[in-house]
């Protein structure tokens, strides 16, 4: 029987310039535009970080800037999650976002909001979800930024929300003792454990991600739990690549080749 993944049927769902691409787990499928913001590492990082650290029982996850609706699909197939929300300010995106949701069959498991993370209480209930997961914007705005209103400039830069905006909707959104997963760059590491604490986030574990082995981190992933007492984790760091340029075996275990 032939399904919305198979590709004579799933071209349906394309656009004019967009491309689909094998996410390579579980026979899901992504609906990209190569002329705008497509997902990179960082984001598949975070859904294995984000697996590993799924309380047993979380039914329901909240994914914030969730873009093409990537960070959703892949944690429809590595956690046992009941329901997730994807929430994106663009427009186009989040179009992309629910069109791959229906190509992969997954409208019942998954549903994208078009909307401000700023705008939470307006979007869902408060103390709602078991977890929260966000790639953020990582970059601070006035540094260089040509185009406020490019979508590459959105994903990259705070023009539509600052980290505090984040933490600030992941705070409402977070049952009392959810599990928050974010992505982050190294040198934002203050400001996120001292954001996430203004928010009632209390940071429980940190991961540092490295290029290879001697490298200085490249992306931090950090989990943090709402009401939660003091006291952080390091974890061991994750390498990305060994010493032949290839893929470590940690990496091929996210990637799930």
């Amino acid at each position: 029987m032939m399904n919305d993944t198979e590709p004579s049927v799933k071209e349906k769902y394309l656009q004019n310039g967009e491309r689909i691409d094998d996410l390579q787990r579980n026979g899901l499928y992504i609906i990209q535009d190569p002329g705008e913001f497509c997902f990179g590492m960082d984001a598949v990082l975070l859904s294995g970080f984000a697996a590993a650290h799924a309380p047993a029982s979380c039914n329901r996850i909240l994914d914030l800037c969730t873009g093409g609706g990537i960070i959703p699909l892949l944690l429809a197939a590595k956690t046992k999650a009941r329901h997730i929300t994807g929430i994106e300010i663009q427009q186009k995106a989040a179009g992309r976002a629910d069109r791959s949701v229906r190509m992969n069959g997954l409208s019942d498991k998954i549903d994208i909001i078009n909307g401000d993370i700023k705008e939470a209480p307006e979007l869902m209930k408060a103390a709602s979800f078991d977890m929260v997961t966000v790639n953020p914007p990582y970059f601070r705005t006035g540094h260089g930024i040509i185009n406020p209103t490019d979508s590459k400039t959105v994903s990259r830069h705070e023009v539509a929300c600052t980290l505090d905006d984040v933490l600030s909707a992941a705070e409402y959104a977070l049952k009392n003792g959810g599990v928050f997963c974010m992505v982050h760059k190294p040198q934002r590491l203050a400001d996120v454990i001292c954001g996430m604490r203004d928010h009632h986030i209390e940071p429980k574990a940190l991961k540092t991600v490295h290029p290879r082995i001697g490298d200085d981190p490249s992306m931090i992933l950090i989990e943090g739990r709402k009401g939660a007492g003091e006291e952080i984790r390091i974890e061991a760091p994750l390498v990305i690549y060994n010493d032949k340029d290839e893929y470590t075996e940690e990496m091929y275990t996210i990637y799930g080749y």
